[in-house]
């Protein structure tokens, strides 16, 4: 199967281990400086690293499931408060050569772990880590089956209270546009505000007990409570896309506790709000003209112009249209009760497209024309199809009252605005608006408005800064050249800042690299994983 992308893009809106005997060559010894005191050695925390796991039959066949227990809060660790984590696996092809347990995520953050290797992830890694490895994953802290689990909606018998009609009301409602993709009045950039001051409050309503715990760092201590968990001396694993900033605080807060990490479509922790903004519209504006410039060599005949000018104009022709008036969808569109697909839903379809090229520049293409004759049915559709397999996927026995099977949106808001610290001011936004435009134009202006619900969360402790992971083996960053949503200067950057990291370059199309089909980085990284093979400088398949 081809590996489906999972890291919502901001703006429109992304683990096993091993036992130390199966040491790799790419270890490198100890030094001498001083380290902080190991995280995990407190006495407190005792009861959760030594829980051993009791797996039983998945609902899918041929795939194992547990459940792990960690701390709510890792400074208050025997308050009694927790998180109840669902895990699953597949075992190793080859169990008389079995090295131990790869732990991997699929992105997000608010991807569900446990779903997408009942779907078939484990078929993403190359035959060679699936023979020697035991793929595991989890749903993060918050994300899915987790209990308690994150929503910003109100519950079932909240949300269908009746609303009082007002006297003057009528039948027929009138359109009412979405925010502007460019909002330059005072008008728009107050309704803007507004509507993130209300979307950042239903969350704190909803799931305010939990906000202040779904971060990435309390997430990687997770990780190494799964480690423990499943009885291995240090961590293999690997991430893709949000996974990579897992991948990290991990390597940073227990560097000598890593065998091996592959990071596949990195995320550079040393950028602030505003250059993240930046780099990840930039990329999808890149991949948008990419697909102008190379639709013809991969969508064939389907393409919607016969020249990169003409889809250009045909794409910026929608996006006015649907300012000024919803794309007209078919009755059986989720588009339908909003009278059709506004500014914002036409370029999250075009957006989400750019993930998969080899799966999804042909049906956008027809879609694309069908859209500018004047049905958008098949636009939507592709966006709505995009959002069930690239978010949290619906989990089975979710067992907290009231939360959504698929709270994927809500997680990627709290776990974004957590991690990266934001203005509490509206201005520096609003001056943040035109130097995304001309890095991005639409795709970074609406990322830098999306960016408005975390001036008013919880602030977290986590501020950007270059890696610092003393002791850590060498950590293999993959990085895709015309990835959209994970730039590949962001991986360029990470591997740079990891001691003796390296960088595996994937000339290609779309979000991260292994998984999707091609041999050279199949086979680099499983080398890696399964031997520690290090891969030189200038490395590009």
């Amino acid at each position: 199967m081809n590996r489906r992308a999972t890291l919502a893009a901001t703006a429109l809106a992304l683990l096993g281990t091993l036992s130390l005997t199966a040491c790799t060559s790419g270890a490198v010894p100890g030094t001498n400086t001083v380290r902080p005191a190991d995280p995990a050695s407190r006495a407190d925390l005792e009861p959760f690293y030594s829980q051993r796991l009791e797996w039983t039959g998945c609902a899918t066949d041929g795939y194992e499931c547990t459940r792990l227990t960690v701390p709510l809060d890792y400074a208050r660790p025997g308050n009694g408060r927790t998180f109840v984590l669902p895990v699953a696996r597949a075992a190793a092809t080859g169990p008389g050569r079995r090295i131990g347990s790869l732990v991997y995520n699929p992105g997000g953050p608010g991807a569900g772990g446990v779903s997408s290797l009942e779907e078939g992830m484990d078929e993403a890694f190359g035959a060679a880590v699936r023979a020697r490895f035991d793929i595991v994953s989890f749903d993060l802290r918050g994300v899915g089956g987790s209990v308690p689990a994150l929503t910003c909606e109100p519950a079932e018998e909240e949300a269908e209270e009746p609303e009082p009609e007002e006297e003057d009301s009528t039948t027929e409602e009138a359109f009412d546009p979405a925010a502007p993709l460019y909002p330059r009045t005072e008008a728009d950039r107050t309704e803007a505000a507004s509507g993130a001051r209300t979307a950042a409050e239903d969350c704190e309503k909803h799931s305010g007990p939990i906000l202040r715990h779904v971060g990435t760092e309390d997430a990687a201590r997770d990780l190494d409570v799964l480690r423990a968990a499943l009885g291995e001396r240090r961590l293999t694993y690997l991430g893709w896309s949000y996974e990579t900033s897992l991948g990290t605080s991990y390597a940073e807060q227990f560097p000598r506790r890593v065998r091996a990490m592959v990071l596949d479509g990195a995320i550079d922790p040393s950028l602030d709000w505003s250059q993240r903004v930046i780099s990840q519209s930039a990329g999808f504006r890149r991949s948008v003209d990419d697909y102008a410039e190379q639709c013809a060599e991969i969508a064939g005949d389907s393409c919607p112009g016969r020249s990169p000018e003409e889809i250009r104009a045909l794409i910026e022709r929608l996006y006015q249209r649907a300012k000024h008036e919803p794309l007209p969808v078919a009755e059986d569109s989720t588009y339908a009760e909003y009278g059709g697909m506004d500014a914002t839903a036409v370029l999250d379809a075009v957006s989400m497209a750019m993930y998969t090229p080899e799966d999804r520049w042909e049906p956008l293409s027809e879609a694309l024309r069908e859209a500018d004759r004047g049905d958008a049915t098949k636009l939507g559709a592709l966006d709505e199809e995009e959002a069930e397999t690239d978010g949290a996927e619906t989990v089975e026995g979710n067992s907290t009252p009231g939360i959504p099977a698929d709270n994927s949106d809500a997680a990627l808001t709290a776990v974004n605005c957590l991690d990266i610290p934001h203005p509490r001011a509206l201005r520096p936004y609003w001056d943040a608006l035109a130097p995304a435009d001309r890095a991005a134009g639409v795709y970074g202006t609406v990322g830098v408005t999306a960016e408005l619900t975390c001036r008013d969360w919880p602030p977290g402790d986590r501020r950007p800064h270059r890696v610092e992971a003393d002791g850590v083996p060498p950590v293999l960053v993959v990085g895709t050249t015309g990835d959209p949503a994970t730039p590949y200067e962001e991986s360029v950057s990470l591997a740079e800042q990891f001691p003796q990291g390296m960088l595996l370059t994937y000339e290609g199309l779309g979000h991260t690299a292994y998984g999707r089909g091609d041999a050279c980085v199949t086979a680099k990284v499983d080398a890696y994983l399964v031997k520690g093979e290090r891969v030189g400088p200038g490395t590009t398949c």
